[in-house]
């Protein structure tokens, strides 16, 4: 098989590790079968006779990494934003996802959705689907086409839903769920299934028993929402009486991270000392969800102290929640709130850099898929090209000072070219 190896050339910006970017002004980034083979400032010799794609003045970064992202949901992005999180997802979510057992309707909206992400920065995303599992068939086909590498999960909810949104039993969502997972087993290159209980208010007690059969029968890494809100941490307590704090409810049917469950926990806004040391302990990783804590009204969470206690954490754009996909975007949200929170609440904990969440949004989140999310030697090469030359100034900006700008002024418009795993997207 012949060998694929090219470079790019340009303004090179990756995270070394949470506080060091990396950045190479002109420089040539090196894709050899699919993994990065090298930053340079000259390209060596060996190289000297390779495709080299030249962009210029233009930004190349890392692929995006979205944890957190709900695929049923962008159709109504920014709708019902002045309701709290409960509220919202009986009025606004659940009848807008029952209309996913529709396959026309579901084609339609995933449609859009797939498309979308994939004009976005976003080269990676841990997606929810719904409790539909040939919805969520369907979700993993189009999202395959996309190009986008990704995590998809079929909901698991079989109480306090509507009755045209919640599976009737726990022993029927466990089928459906064993079903889903064999109907995709070997279908995809880029698409991977994930197990996805909505939340402890979802899911019953007899529904985690079996999940947790399911994932130790098939080894698959796990989603779910965790303390992003008052009211539902007091539901928790109420349905859970015997736990001891709402991570623990998960960690009782050993679906709370370790090696053989690798899980991405969206929010953590509210988590106690307790649950902050389980997670750590067990390798959870936290999902900031920065935009839709705020859109909700469900708080900040305190991700400097989980940086600084050595949590991992990434960045979600919890569409719809969020209301935007933009990884970027999050970013920017990020350092916002991070202001207000040592601002209004706690002033011992500094606020977010730009630095910081370019980290998050790239080897942060990237690390749950591997060696993903940098420009290091040995990582899956993926890169997005920005041509920021729209956003104009009386002045020349450094690279770091560009990068900080488009996180707050950019959108798909500046996205050049995109690389997954070294395939070009677009």
């Amino acid at each position: 098989m012949k060998k694929s190896l090219f470079a790019l050339k340009g303004n090179i910006i990756y995270s070394e590790d949470l506080n060091k970017l990396n950045i190479v002004e002109n420089g040539y980034l090196v894709c050899e079968d699919g993994l990065v083979a090298g930053v340079f400032k000259t390209l060596p010799e060996k190289y000297e006779n390779i495709e080299v794609k030249d962009y210029k003045d233009s930004l190349i970064i890392p692929g995006l990494v979205d944890l957190h992202l709900h695929a049923p949901q962008y159709s109504y992005r920014g709708t019902g934003m002045d309701l709290e999180l409960i509220d919202w997802l009986q009025t606004i979510t659940f009848p807008q996802e029952a209309k996913y057992s529709d396959l026309d309707y579901a084609k339609k909206a995933y449609e859009i959705f797939a498309n979308d992400l994939r004009k976005s920065p976003t080269t990676r995303a841990v997606i929810f689907g719904t409790m539909h599992k040939d919805a969520t068939i369907l979700l993993m086909e189009l999202l395959e086409k996309s190009g986008v590498d990704t995590f998809v999960g079929k909901v698991n909810m079989d109480r306090n839903g509507p009755s045209n949104l919640q599976e009737e039993s726990p022993e029927k969502s466990a089928t459906d769920t064993r079903e889903w997972i064999e109907e995709t087993k070997g279908k995809f290159k880029n698409t991977k299934p994930i197990l996805t209980p909505r939340f402890i208010p979802s899911c019953s007690d007899e529904l985690m028993t079996l999940l947790e059969g399911i994932q130790k029968e098939y080894n698959l890494p796990l989603q779910s929402h965790l303390s992003e809100n008052l009211g539902e941490l007091a539901w928790v307590k109420e349905l859970c009486p015997w736990s001891k704090f709402y991570g623990d409810a998960y960690d009782h049917f050993n679906l709370f991270g370790t090696d053989s469950c690798p899980t991405i926990m969206a929010h953590c806004v509210y988590s106690t000392d307790e649950e902050i040391a389980l997670m750590k302990k067990q390798g959870v990783t936290v999902a900031h969800c920065s935009q839709s804590n705020t859109n909700l009204s469900s708080g900040i969470a305190p991700i400097r102290r989980y940086l600084d206690e050595g949590l991992k954490v990434g960045l979600g754009s919890d569409i719809a929640g969020g209301s935007s996909l933009s990884l970027l975007k999050a970013m920017a949200d990020s350092i916002q709130t991070s202001k207000l929170r040592w601002r209004l609440v706690d002033d011992t904990l500094k606020p977010l850099t730009a630095t910081e969440v370019f980290y998050l949004g790239t080897l942060g989140g990237g690390q749950f898929f591997g060696k993903v999310g940098s420009f290091k030697e040995g990582y899956e090469f993926d890169a997005v090209v920005i041509d920021d030359s729209n956003i104009q100034r009386p002045e020349q900006l450094s690279l770091k000072d560009r990068l900080e700008s488009v996180m707050y002024l950019s959108d798909d418009r500046n996205i050049v070219h995109k690389f997954v795993k070294g395939q070009q997207l677009f």
